[in-house]
C-alpha cells in the first residue's frame, strides 16, 4: 500500500512539473485571454478594466516570465483558464501568464 501511494505521489509531482514547463509562446497560442487597463494593484492581485467590465486578476501566475509589476494605466493581457467568477469586480483566479501590451508611461525618442 505504501508503495502504491509513493508511485502515485511521484506521478503527481511529475505531472505538476510538466505543467510548469510550458513556454510563454505556448500559453499565448493556446489559452483564452482578456485585455484591460490597470486601475489598481497590490502584492496579490491587479484590477483591470475594459469594455466588458472590471476584473480582479490573481498574481499567482504559472509562467514566471510574466509581468507582475504594474503602473496605473498600463494595458495588459491576461492569459487564463477562461473562467471568471461573478462579482464586482469579476475574479480571475487561474492565471497562466500576463503580458504588457502598452505601458502607461512611454518616452518618445527624438
Amino acid at each position: 500500500m505504501k508503495r502504491a501511494a509513493a508511485v502515485f505521489l511521484l506521478l503527481a509531482c511529475l505531472l505538476g512539473l510538466a505543467g510548469c514547463a510550458r513556454t510563454m509562446d505556448d500559453i499565448i497560442a493556446r489559452e483564452p485571454s482578456v485585455k484591460g487597463i490597470v486601475r489598481s494593484f497590490d502584492k496579490e492581485s491587479v484590477v483591470i478594466e475594459n469594455g466588458d467590465g472590471t476584473y480582479s486578476v490573481s498574481l499567482n501566475v504559472e509562467c514566471k516570465d510574466s509581468v507582475t509589476h504594474f503602473e496605473i494605466g498600463d494595458e495588459i493581457v491576461v492569459y487564463y483558464d477562461g473562467k471568471a467568477a461573478e462579482g464586482d469586480p469579476m475574479r480571475i483566479d487561474t492565471v497562466y501568464a500576463i503580458t504588457l501590451r502598452t505601458p502607461a508611461s512611454r518616452t518618445e525618442k527624438n
